[in-house]
């Protein structure tokens, strides 16, 4: 066969695919042609006569093994390239097991449950055991047992283990151990295995069973693994057990990608792997082919601050391209407005496609603000591993109760909020409820209002349930007119019990649902503050018929393929953009606070950064806001200490001059007049927070200039022009104007933001 494939590598690359025999370690930077190497050394193998069954090629995703074995049929005999063992870790060992299963009681049809089927079967055992699923949340069980069974960590060593009990007991959970020890039980009954049991299994059979190791660790004489970075304890196991006959093990990754500790992942796979193997050859694959001298440049200076890493020197070729983009703005919401109208310029000026641009962010709550924008400025985005911001559960479920305090006649919000949280009402007694209600002609709400009259389909216990629901709707309801928006939001998520509900939570789920219920309120915040109507606040059915118009979904089929990508920085990874957009560059924000004060989790994040900045090819911008709302209160917020680590010689600062910020500081910067209605902040130099107004407050109807403003004045404003003043209403620090101006009309502004200056 012919070896042509070598002309397409550089040396270091040639170097990697042609040498296969021993332990190999491929260090791999960004965009240097990974899965080339890869691709091009099971290609080499086969041409120099190894047999395709005795491969084995591990990969984190069915996509990567795909793509590979696409290639290499273009390369090799299609006939020959279908008996490699090529796939993801748990599809190869749910294969063995299959064959193997027997000897640990299996039979070869097993179900294998996933993450769903999991948790239900973890809340039935709850529900049987009769306990609180508040405190025995199955989504937490589901997490601790998941992570006991990835440390290889059974059930039964889990009993009998005192540390993992104070644990549990610490946690107010003490008889998690009888929950994992019924679930394992359960699913084996059922000839069951869950995601984690493929893994956990396979290292059981190894080691009850060694003809069984014996057999594998003969068959494959050549082990490759994608992505070793990413590996847990259980993996680095069956991968060490499986090469340790003929040690022809050749490993891929990039310690400086390695960003997936919370799923159990461990770093010390890759920089230890010369312990394992004394003899190995180290190939250091550090050409860039993917992105600009600078964007390069910039991140071996993020990079370099790490010391946990095993040093390369990734350069590129290609052209030196732009500096970094560093964007500051005033708020969160000009934030977005800021990038928005960044990619949407240049989508037109420079002709690109709007799927040539990404935004990526720390946490799954900042894509709210970038929905928003997108939309109002038509620009088509998609939700890149993730649910779109308002389809999310615990928004939706926080939405229904604001819905359902509107309109009590809303049946779809009542079926989402009459048992959540819950409160011991029944899919029967809904069922009813709504049958009731066909049968006498009412509304669900109106027969729930009068349970009592219904005691022929209702038990007292039932009754006493429903009257408690309508007492809770109907004090929600109080003052619903008057009430500003964010006010009774934020009282509705109180008294509902979701707040409380979410913010008890402690797994990294329930958390990113804390946040997005935050960011939820962050936003009806900026709505409330902007959106003054008639000199009275905007409530919260103001804030419905608002949201409604940017949650409806749009009915067209077309496939996403030429849209701007919102995505987490996590999900990024191995993804490629001519032009990226890191937001919410902050300390407060990324790195995440819970790094702060562990030098392991630091450096961490700052590996995110490093794959964030790596996934542009063009030019790369980097975002943070000086303020950003917490909880309904505009906090101030200080650049990433990340921004700090890149040398401002790749960096450009457009809004200051082209001069970088001084370290504990920012650079000067005048919101975009375009968002003065709606971006709303107070100085810098004087904020830490800004509180909803304060009753009994100053009365004078001045703006914060000392300037004091009547009917009939003649004003001028930077952005609008002049115009004459029509009224001014309200106590400050609310008080408002309308103002006809000569060219743009009549507008309401809020004076304390509108910059209006007295000319007559």
């Amino acid at each position: 066969m012919t070896q042509s494939y070598l002309n397409d590598l550089n040396e270091p690359q040639r170097l990697a695919v042609t040498n296969t025999e021993g332990p190999a370690l491929i260090i791999a930077g960004a965009g240097a042609g990974k899965t080339r190497v890869l691709t091009y050394r099971i290609v080499h193998l086969l041409n120099n006569g190894v047999p395709a069954n005795r491969i084995l090629a591990l990969t984190f995703t069915n996509k990567a093994a795909r793509e590979m074995k696409e290639r290499i049929s273009r390369l090799v005999d299609p006939s020959i390239a279908k008996y490699l063992w090529m796939g993801t870790f748990h599809s190869i060992f749910a294969r063995i097991l299959r064959m193997e299963g027997d000897k640990l009681g299996y039979s070869s049809n097993f179900t294998i449950y996933d993450s769903s089927d999991s948790r239900s079967l973890i809340r039935a055992i709850i529900r049987e055991l009769n306990l609180d699923d508040n405190i025995y949340k199955p989504g937490v069980i589901a997490a601790r047992i998941s992570s006991a069974k990835n440390s290889l960590v059974t059930s039964g060593m889990y009993a009998s283990d005192p540390a993992m009990a104070e644990y549990d007991k610490s946690s107010r959970m003490p008889l998690l151990a009888d929950i994992y020890r019924t679930y394992s039980t359960r699913c084996f009954k059922s000839n069951a295995m869950d995601f984690d049991d493929l893994l956990l299994n396979t290292n059981i059979l190894f080691r009850d069973f060694p003809a069984v190791l014996a057999f594998y660790q003969e068959r494959f004489g050549y082990v490759l693994v994608d992505e070793y970075q990413d590996t847990n304890y259980s993996q680095y196991l069956i991968v060490k057990k499986l090469a340790a006959v003929h040690r022809n093990v050749c490993v891929v990754g990039d310690d400086a990608q390695s960003i997936y500790s919370f799923r159990g992942a461990r770093i010390e796979n890759i920089l230890e792997f010369k312990n394992d193997y004394t003899d190995y050859q180290l190939y250091k694959l550090e050409q860039n082919y993917r992105s600009t001298q600078t964007i390069v440049n910039a991140a071996n200076a993020i990079i370099a601050n790490n010391e946990g890493q095993i040093r390369k020197n990734v350069f590129s070729k290609n052209e030196p391209g732009e500096k970094i983009n560093v964007m500051q703005a005033m708020t969160d919401t000009e934030e977005g407005f800021n990038v928005a109208s960044d990619i949407f310029d240049k989508h037109f000026s420079l002709r690109l496609n709007w799927s040539d641009f990404a935004v990526l962010y720390r946490t799954n709550a900042q894509s709210r603000i970038f929905e928003e924008t997108f939309r109002r400025k038509n620009i088509p985005y998609k939700i890149y591993g993730g649910l779109s911001f308002y389809e999310r559960k615990e928004i939706k479920d926080i939405l229904s109760y604001f819905r359902m305090v509107v309109n009590p006649g809303d049946e779809e919000a009542l079926k989402r909020t009459i048992n959540y949280p819950k409160r011991g009402i029944g899919d029967t007694t809904t069922e009813k409820l709504f049958e009731l209600a066909g049968l006498r002609t009412l509304t669900p709400w109106e027969v729930l209002e009068n349970a009592s009259s219904f005691q022929e389909t209702f038990n007292m216990g039932t009754v006493k349930k429903l009257n408690s629901y309508a007492v809770l709707i109907n004090a929600m309801r109080l003052n619903l007119d008057s009430a500003e928006a964010y006010e009774k939001a934020r009282e509705i998520a109180m008294m509902s019990g979701i707040m409380k509900e979410l913010r008890e939570g402690k797994t990294p789920e329930e958390v990113s649902r804390y946040e997005n219920l935050e960011e939820l309120l962050n936003g009806i915040k900026v709505f409330t503050e902007s959106a003054v109507t008639n000199g009275e606040p905007a409530t919260l059915g103001d804030y419905l018929a608002n949201v409604a118009l940017l949650t409806d979904q749009d009915n067209d089929k077309e496939e996403d393929r030429n849209k701007v990508t919102l995505m987490t920085m996590h999900s990024a990874k191995g993804l490629e953009f001519k032009h990226v957009y890191v937001v919410g560059m902050e300390d407060t924000l990324f790195p995440s606070p819970m790094s702060s004060g562990n030098v392991r989790e630091l450096e961490e994040e700052r590996r995110l950064f490093y794959v964030a900045v790596t996934r542009a090819e063009k030019q790369a911008t980097l975002s943070y806001a000086l303020n950003r709302y917490k909880w309904g209160n505009l906090e101030r917020c200080s650049p990433s200490r990340f921004l700090k680590e890149i040398d401002p010689a790749f960096l450009h600062f457009p809004q200051s001059g082209g001069k970088p910020f001084r370290t504990g500081s920012a650079p000067s910067h005048e919101v975009h007049p375009a968002r003065e209605q709606e971006v709303k902040y107070a100085r810098p130099d004087k904020l830490k927070k800004i509180n909803p107004a304060v009753p009994g407050a100053s009365a004078s109807p001045a703006a914060p200039s000392g300037q004091q403003f009547t009917e009939g004045d003649i004003v001028e404003h930077e952005r609008f022009g002049k115009g004459i003043v029509k009224s001014v209403e309200g106590n400050a620090p609310n008080t408002t104007a309308t103002v006809e101006f000569e060219k743009e009309g009549s507008k309401k502004l809020l004076l304390r933001f509108a910059k209006l200056t007295k000319i007559a």
